[in-house]
Formats: structure tokens, C-alpha cells, sequence
């Protein structure tokens, strides 16, 4: 197949597998996606889900947010890991949008990386499933995914998010990103997967990752 092929093959699947896709952070609007967001980096989002709630009981808004002290966010948000960076930067986001845009979350790139703790991903998550703005961030299961499925050599996720809008349509990005990190997540883990059922994989792999597969389950 052509890499175009490739990438049709993989939206045609992802789409029969996932219909519906859910957002894998609980939320109920573009704060507390946010906030979710930050606190999913280097965390699952299963923990996330299950601290979030005690977060936003005392707080699920930047006003009630700022009332807190950053150690007691700390405290909350501690099994999370990275609590001291944070909790610093909830308390700091929350103060900058009341300051600077009465409370709401900005819809914009630009505005939402000037936040404290937040990255180019965390920005392209809250724009593309809170706001519905094209986006394709890229997390570890879609890093993995680009390279065995070689639509991307990126050496990095910055390289890897390249090369995924110049393959899939962009009205694909917004639920594409989502498909292929829940397919990451139960058919293509990083170890142990099993290729059997790893459909996508197994149609249009990577030669090499194939070829190491192989030789590791032949052992």
C-alpha cells in the first residue's frame, strides 16, 4: 500500500472500531477538561479520573480554585505525580484567567500556552475536544502507532504531529487523534501486544517492527 492507502485504511477501521469515540478524561467543561488534561501528564488517565472528582468537589472553577492554597491542591492531586509543578500551576492558571479573560478559558493556541504547565498538547487537547477546533495531539500511543504503522519516523511527538496532518484530512484530526489512542490503549500497547488482534498493525506494519515481532514470539 501507498502511504496514502495506509492512512485510508487506518481512518476506514478506526471509524468501523470507534463510532462513538469517548474523550478518556471525565470533564463537564473546558476548565475542568484543563485542568484534567494537566494533570494526565506522565499519569494515566484512569488515575486522573479518580482524583479529579476530589478536586473538583472544593474546586471546579478558577474562582473557588484560587481560594485554595497550592498545598492543599498539592495534597489532593499527589498521587497524580509531578504535584509541586502542578499544583503551582493550577493555582497560577486559575489566577491568569480570571486576570486576564474574566474566568474563561482563552480559544486560542497562543493564549492557552502562555497558562503555567501548559504545553502544546495540553493546548491542543482543550482546543480540539472542548472547542471543536482542528487539532491532533500527540500522546505516546499515537507516537507508537505513526512509526509501526509507518506513517511517520518522527523522533519525537513535535515531528510525529507533523507528519499526522500532512497524512490524515483535517476533518479527521478531531476524532482520528481520539480512535487511535483507545486502539493504542487495547489492540497496540508499547509491550506484549498481540498481533493477532492488532489488526491495523498486522495489515500495513512497519517491516522491521513486524520482522522483530516475529522473531521475539518465535523464541
Amino acid at each position: 500500500m501507498t502511504k496514502p492507502e495506509r492512512a485510508t485504511f487506518v481512518i476506514n477501521t478506526l471509524k468501523e472500531l470507534y463510532p462513538n469515540v469517548p474523550i478518556p478524561l471525565n470533564h463537564k467543561d473546558p476548565y475542568t477538561l484543563l485542568i484534567a488534561v494537566l494533570l494526565s501528564a506522565q499519569c494515566t488517565d484512569v488515575r486522573v479520573n479518580q482524583i479529579t472528582p476530589l478536586l473538583f468537589a472544593k474546586a471546579d472553577n478558577p474562582y473557588d480554585m484560587i481560594k485554595m492554597t497550592v498545598e492543599e491542591i498539592k495534597d489532593i492531586i499527589r498521587p497524580c505525580g509531578l504535584s509541586p509543578m502542578k499544583s503551582k500551576g493550577i493555582h497560577g492558571l486559575s489566577h491568569i484567567l480570571i486576570d486576564k479573560h474574566g474566568g474563561n478559558v482563552p480559544q486560542s493556541f497562543e493564549s492557552l500556552e502562555e497558562l503555567p504547565a501548559v504545553g502544546h498538547k495540553t493546548a491542543s487537547v482543550v482546543m480540539s475536544q472542548a472547542f471543536g477546533f482542528p487539532a491532533f495531539p500527540v500522546d505516546t500511543h499515537i507516537h507508537r502507532l505513526m512509526y509501526r504503522w509507518n506513517l511517520s519516523s518522527g523522533k519525537n511527538v513535535v515531528e510525529t504531529e507533523k507528519d499526522a496532518k500532512r497524512i490524515f484530512p483535517i476533518d479527521t484530526w478531531n476524532d482520528l487523534h481520539l480512535q487511535m489512542i483507545w486502539y493504542g490503549r487495547e489492540y497496540s500497547q508499547a509491550r506484549g501486544w498481540d498481533l493477532e488482534k492488532d489488526i491495523i498493525t498486522k495489515m500495513i506494519g512497519r517491516k522491521s517492527v513486524l520482522e522483530e515481532y516475529y522473531t521475539k514470539t518465535s523464541r
